[in-house]
């Protein structure tokens, strides 16, 4: 499986509408977390948050959503954000784009918000500019880093290393609260927190008028 660590700079240039970054000018660090909620491993997620009084932002599946309103309405009670990330998990570039959009739509009945990740960061631009211009318009949140927790070849300290090796400033860095990726994630969600939480970062969410 290839993907990038790191986004390059030439990948954000192809796709310049989408939010690739936050702003670099203060020490903060953007979590986010994909997938979810799963009664199990977003509970760990927040009650890690909780010990250093870390704000994230959840991209959560509509259906998952539906199954457990209660943990979704835990992450809007400890003050994090929420986006959506489809309600089927869909791969936009392998979707028919009505279907692709409508399961964005059912998605939102469950999720408020104008924040929106396509999963697998697969979207076209095409979907992409429906998603930006509709009457209540997306911001698209991409990301900068990747933990790399959803690779079955990746090793729990290999997770560990992207994130510690690749964050700075005003990174995006992605990890998924879901069954999937829960061994790497709750190896390195832990550890990542402490060591960037003793060098003086701040641990922010991502809402609809914080992007760059």
């Amino acid at each position: 499986m290839f993907y990038f660590v790191k986004t390059p700079n030439w990948l954000q240039r192809i796709f310049p509408s989408m939010v690739w970054k936050m702003s670099a000018l203060e020490k903060k660090i953007y979590l986010t977390f994909d997938d979810g909620p799963h009664p199990k491993h977003t509970s760990f997620v927040l009650d890690e948050l909780k010990k250093y009084n870390a704000k994230a932002t959840f991209f959560c599946i509509g259906n998952n959503v539906r199954l457990y309103p209660d943990v979704y309405r835990r992450i809007i009670d400890e003050g994090h954000s929420v986006g959506n990330h489809t309600f089927n998990h869909l791969k936009g570039r392998k979707t028919n784009d009505t279907v692709y959009i409508n399961d964005i739509a059912d998605a939102a009945k469950y999720i408020d918000s104008s924040l929106f990740r396509p999963p697998f960061g697969s979207v076209t631009k095409f979907q992409a500019r429906l998603l930006q211009t509709m009457t209540k318009p997306y911001k698209i949140i991409m990301w900068t880093v990747l933990s790399g927790d959803f690779d079955n070849n990746n090793t729990k300290e290999s997770c560990l290393k992207n994130v510690l090796s690749k964050t700075n400033n005003g990174a995006i860095v992605v990890f998924h609260d879901s069954e999937k990726a829960a061994e790497k994630m709750r190896y390195a969600l832990p550890a990542f927190l402490n060591k960037f939480s003793k060098e003086g970062y701040l641990f922010e969410k991502i809402t609809a008028t914080n992007v760059i």
